[in-house]
């Protein structure tokens, strides 16, 4: 009826931590003084056993003429415990001893695992129930070996955690004494070398806390890009081109960026009702993962045909016809992205679906994700290199009587966006490091890579701006008209 009544007290009425850890002592203390009562003399062995509403417990005894061929085990339905309790019997005039184990199923409310002090910040979460073993009425309690605890996990195990095995010192929970000796996704063996009140507390670091002008910004910048790249895309389709240039990797960059973008952002917006589905979530981690991986590949072929067009502009026409033909470039374009997002799916089925619907970070996110990305801003960059060595050249030859101001002006702003244009401003991501400058120019350069395609393909083209300035004549004749 004690034990039973003791429920009521294991629901905390404060949150002060001193009364907290009060009333778990003076439950802790009340119920081992309870339970040694049922521990009675014996010439062999007996045990008791029983199970309440807030504690379960176990009490093993031994007597002079018991004769055991292993040590014993006590059993609860989160716990057990090996101890030798033989050889300490040996120990005592008496020729007995007697172990008790409590498990505690709401212990946890008084004796949180907040409670656990550490150097770090993390994030402790009690992964056992909380038990307590003694040897009441023994006279000498030292063990003869260590004991070891097996707790079962009463919650989901994160493999980034550090598991500690921990016991109850008065006011807080420490490790002295006690080891993690086997570890798995189901249970944990610790081995101590003295009896107390134990438990398994698991440390996950803390979340990046949420910045909510990194977010607005986020937003507004993504919107503002997936504008003009919509923007850029409708000029490609309405305006008439020279059979020179080709477009093809433009269309597809816009495309593919377009489409991860406004998903991502959507996913993002919507996280709570996406993220409990995890079949879903991992479908769009997927879709996502060959979207960006698409827009890379684009940026890259991107850069080749910029270079060949810089490098001899006589033969690009027939470079285009004979090998990279609009065909085979978006077979290129859609293929490689397909079968790396496909390889990585077979490999690791759950790299894709993290918390934020994205692939996991570990090493198969550096396989599938960083190791294509990071050859492509290598190669891009390069030949961004090569590109602006080229010009140069060029440029030594122009005219004299040219506008010189002007034209360079122009020529320096235009290869300054393609630089962002070709992809080589996602390299600021690995010098970012958690310096909030780097990542909001991070962002706003990276999410603006259709405003840049609009503003160098489409309003600074003396082509495109011709046709608007016909689109706008015709549209004004027909106004007047009516």
């Amino acid at each position: 009826m004690v034990l039973n009544a003791s429920e009521k007290v294991l629901v905390p009425s404060s949150a002060d931590p001193n009364k907290l850890v009060s009333d778990g002592n003076r439950v802790l203390k009340a119920s081992e003084k309870l339970v040694s009562m049922l521990v009675q003399p014996t010439d062999t062995y007996a045990n008791v056993s029983f199970t309440l509403d807030s504690v379960e417990v176990q009490i093993f005894m031994v007597g002079p003429n018991a004769t055991l061929d292993k040590i014993p085990r006590l059993n609860t339905t989160y716990s057990f415990v090996d101890i030798d309790l033989i050889g300490i019997a040996k120990n005592n005039d008496e020729r007995s001893a007697a172990v008790a184990l409590l498990s505690y199923t709401t212990m946890e409310n008084l004796l949180k695992p907040d409670f656990f002090n550490t150097s770090n910040d993390t994030i402790k979460t009690m992964m056992s129930t909380v038990i307590s073993a003694t040897l009441p009425k023994t006279t000498n309690t030292n063990l003869t070996k260590p004991v070891h605890f097996t707790f079962k996990h009463i919650r989901e195990f994160d493999p980034k955690g550090s598991l500690s095995c921990v016991y109850w010192n008065i006011r807080e929970w420490i490790v002295d004494g006690c080891s993690v000796l086997k570890t798995n996704s189901s249970y944990t063996v610790c081995s101590c070398v003295h009896l107390s009140t134990f438990a398994v507390i698991m440390q996950t670091s803390r979340p990046p806390e949420r910045d909510s002008l990194v977010e607005l910004l986020n937003l507004v910048c993504v919107s503002v890009g997936l504008v003009f790249f919509s923007l850029a895309l409708l000029t490609f389709a309405l305006c008439q081109w020279s059979p020179r240039v080709n477009n093809v990797a433009r269309i597809n960059l816009c495309i593919s960026l377009l489409l991860a973008h406004l998903l991502f952002l959507l996913t993002q917006q919507f996280l709570s009702l996406i993220n409990p589905d995890k079949v879903l979530c991992a479908v769009i981690s997927g879709v996502l993962h060959f979207l960006f991986l698409s827009g890379f590949v684009w940026m890259f072929i991107e850069a080749v045909l910029l270079f060949i067009c810089v490098k001899n502009l006589s033969q690009i026409s027939s470079i285009n016809r004979e090998a990279l033909s609009n065909e085979f470039l978006c077979v290129i374009g859609y293929t490689v992205p397909l079968v790396v997002v496909a390889m990585s799916a077979v490999v690791d089925p759950k790299g894709h679906g993290s918390e934020i619907c994205w692939i996991q970070t570990d090493e198969g996110f550096i396989r599938s994700f960083l190791g294509p990305v990071c050859m492509i801003l290598s190669s891009n960059t390069i030949l961004f290199i090569k590109i602006i060595i080229n010009l140069n050249s060029t440029l030594k030859n122009l005219n004299a009587e040219v506008s010189q101001m002007k034209q360079t002006k122009i020529m320096v702003f235009k290869t300054l966006a393609q630089f962002v244009v070709l992809g080589c401003s996602w390299i600021l991501g690995f010098f970012t490091n958690g310096r909030k400058e780097l990542e909001i120019l991070f962002l706003i350069l990276n999410s603006q890579q259709g405003t840049f395609i609009f503003l160098v393909y489409c309003v600074l083209n003396n082509e495109v701006r011709q046709q608007y300035r016909n689109c706008f004549r015709r549209l004004c004749c027909g106004c007047k008209q009516h």
